[in-house]
């Protein structure tokens, strides 16, 4: 390997290692309390770095009464390759909604303990509600 290219490698390397410190240290990372959906059922979603962007997986379910229950979509993605765009801020992602099965072209806005959700699949657009921080 030549001098130069062991110099680009580093480069590439210590950007890539700053970006992942940079979103580890993200203000949305944490569980979130969705809205309740459709049915009545909402969910608490662990936000947190995966590489440079955010994403988020759904980690326990619960009924309209308040009631864990075991759902098959535990453990999958809700939230992926959004970008901190700053103030508070997020785009360019996808928020996949569960209960209609769609994939939307999201954003997020962060303000103090809520997160408002919004985003469009194939020109309809849907207010995903703000979620509540949870810890």
């Amino acid at each position: 390997m030549t001098r130069f290219a062991k110099i680009s490698a580093w480069a590439v390397a210590m950007t890539l290692a700053g970006s992942m410190a940079m979103a580890a240290d993200d203000p949305v990372v944490g569980i979130w309390k969705t809205k309740p959906d459709d049915n009545g059922n909402y969910g608490h979603i662990d936000v947190k770095p995966c590489g440079a962007k955010i994403c988020g997986t759904l980690v326990k379910s619960y009924d309209k009464a308040g009631k864990s229950f075991a759902s098959d979509n535990i453990g999958k993605k809700i939230i992926w390759d959004m970008e901190n765009l700053g103030d508070g801020k997020y785009g360019n992602g996808k928020v996949w909604s569960p209960d209609r099965n769609k994939t939307y072209s999201s954003k997020m806005q962060l303000k103090g303990n809520g997160l408002a959700i919004s985003g469009c699949v194939l020109g309809i657009c849907r207010d995903g509600g703000t979620w509540s921080r949870v810890k």
